[in-house]
């Protein structure tokens, strides 16, 4: 019986979204720490208590035989390490919270850095973009605006003042436009833009074109 929504959350959620921050990268990349850090000042300072406290607490009691059996434990994805490394690693990342939260030390602002942070930081473009501009979107949609208004159609109202607040703040970033290839890119667009426009110039024009 795997853990129930509830107790993985009160147990692990934010323990989960560190280490999700590291997927992709090395277990000891300081630009996946970096960027959990900096999202969390900006967002939910209070979240990185909370982490300190799961991580450190998962290591000193990891899951016995009896949780393993039943599948009731948080199994840690792959972050390149042996397990006879994973407790050491967590006990190392829930120190460096520790001394973050007690000296006050954010991250300067940046644009997100990793593959967890764009998603972070713009949860409902990327929800957008990889949901109706992927690959099977010539399949499934006559052209980019037929895409955009079946998204607005079936979104609520609120979701989608979301996606103008996030594009908002994504244009406000000092990006070239090699950077908004790759942030299309990084929050799931698997197609180019329609012909013409450039990746920072369609990101405003679907900025101009929700209601």
């Amino acid at each position: 019986m795997s853990l129930k929504p509830l107790e993985h959350d009160r147990k692990y959620g934010e323990l989960d979204q560190v280490i999700r921050a590291h997927l992709g990268h090395s277990a000891h990349d300081e630009e996946a720490l970096t960027a959990y850090l900096r999202h969390c000042w900006r967002t939910r300072p209070w979240a990185i208590a909370v982490a300190e406290n799961q991580l450190r607490e998962y290591a000193q009691n990891p899951p016995g035989r009896l949780r393993l059996r039943l599948g009731e434990f948080y199994p840690v994805p792959d972050v390149g390490l042996p397990d006879a490394e994973i407790q050491t690693w967590l006990v190392q990342l829930a120190d460096r919270l520790k001394e973050c939260v007690e000296t006050g030390s954010a991250p300067a602002p940046a644009t997100p850095q990793t593959h967890w942070e764009w998603h972070a930081r713009f949860p409902e473009l990327g929800q957008l973009l990889g949901g109706w501009f992927s690959q099977d979107m010539p399949d499934e949609f006559e052209d980019h605006d037929a895409a955009l208004h079946d998204y607005v159609d079936g979104t609520d109202p609120g979701l989608i003042a979301q996606l103008r607040g996030e594009l908002s703040d994504l244009l406000s970033l000092p990006l070239e436009e090699s950077d908004y290839a790759l942030a299309l890119a990084e929050l799931g667009m698997e197609v180019d833009p329609p012909t013409s426009y450039s990746p920072g110039a369609w990101l405003s024009e679907l900025a101009a074109r929700l209601p």
